[in-house]
């Protein structure tokens, strides 16, 4: 009995001819009795069944099969570099790695009542009703092993403001004089391929434009810091205005940048070899699994 419980867990409900994406425990009670499984039965006990091994079928994760074909040998280079090593050569110590990427349509959205702050047994309170004051983009770069960041608010996306952003760095030292700056970038229109390569190196000799795989931001540190951004800086979302948007987030980098460390990156290439393997498999047994 437990176990064509846990079995109906793990199966789709549309496998059941229940109109449902995924089960909740009062659902799966409900299936369970209809299917006269159990006479009776109670949600909680179906809770604790489930929970003996981790089973949570109201819960989902995504997840997305690898599909660019250099994959590998494009993200282990990313991997070589966050251990300072390039195509098989450690990093001198004339030589830096950024990694950049643009947070698009930040808003500023002005409550229609003031924020209210915490009080003892009350959180804080933000009023549902916002006026939409636009929107911008914010363009940052982060030195994964000094922990120094870049970054500019511009009204949107594109060549030119992420050219900016590039100049706002190659400008200061060490990255005026360094031997060879990589700067780790994904797919996006205003920094892709071969062009975007040739575009940057025109102006900037010693720069190395390194891209990601497809759907593989994750690789790109200046995410890990766009998270904390968001987390800290734009949640809840309560500017008047633009300026002031821009305003925090400028000062908000100086403040992470004074306490920052580099981020412990523990994701080797040996690692990715091994998840490749893994996903590979898996791609394997889909078809037979249908």
């Amino acid at each position: 009995m437990v176990v064509a419980v846990k079995a109906l867990a793990c199966e789709l409900p549309a496998r059941s001819g229940v109109p449902l994406s995924r089960w909740s425990r009062t659902e799966l009670r409900r299936e369970v009795l209809a299917q006269g499984l159990i006479a009776e039965i109670s949600g909680i006990t179906i809770w604790r069944w489930l929970s003996a091994d981790a089973i949570r079928p109201w819960r989902v994760r995504s997840w997305i099969f690898p599909r660019d074909p250099a994959f590998a040998p494009k993200a282990g280079r990313i991997l070589d570099l966050y251990e300072r090593r390039w195509e098989g050569v450690p990093l001198g110590p004339t030589e830096y790695v950024l990694s950049a990427d643009e947070k698009t349509s930040i808003q500023a959205r002005g409550r229609c009542h003031p924020t209210q702050p915490p009080r003892p047994g009350t959180p804080m309170r933000v009023e549902h009703e916002y006026i939409r004051g636009g929107a911008l983009a914010y363009h940052a770069a982060w030195d994964v092993h000094r922990a120094k960041l870049f970054g500019r608010c511009e009204p949107t996306t594109g060549i030119l403001p992420f050219d900016r952003l590039v100049a706002q760095v190659m400008a200061k030292e060490p990255y005026r004089s360094a031997t060879r700056v990589f700067c780790i970038v994904d797919n996006g229109s205003s920094h892709r391929g071969a062009r975007a390569i040739a575009r940057l190196q025109a102006t900037w000799l010693t720069l190395v434009l390194v891209h990601t795989p497809i759907h593989a931001s994750w690789l790109n540190q200046i995410e890990i810091y766009f998270s904390i951004v968001q987390r800290k800086v734009l949640t809840p979302n309560d500017f008047g205005s633009l300026a002031e948007v821009e305003d925090r987030l400028l000062r908000f980098q100086e403040h992470y940048e004074a306490l920052a460390q580099p981020f412990e990156w523990r994701f080797t290439r040996y690692d990715l070899l091994a998840l490749l393997d893994r996903l590979e498999d898996q791609q394997r047994r889909l078809p037979l699994a249908a």
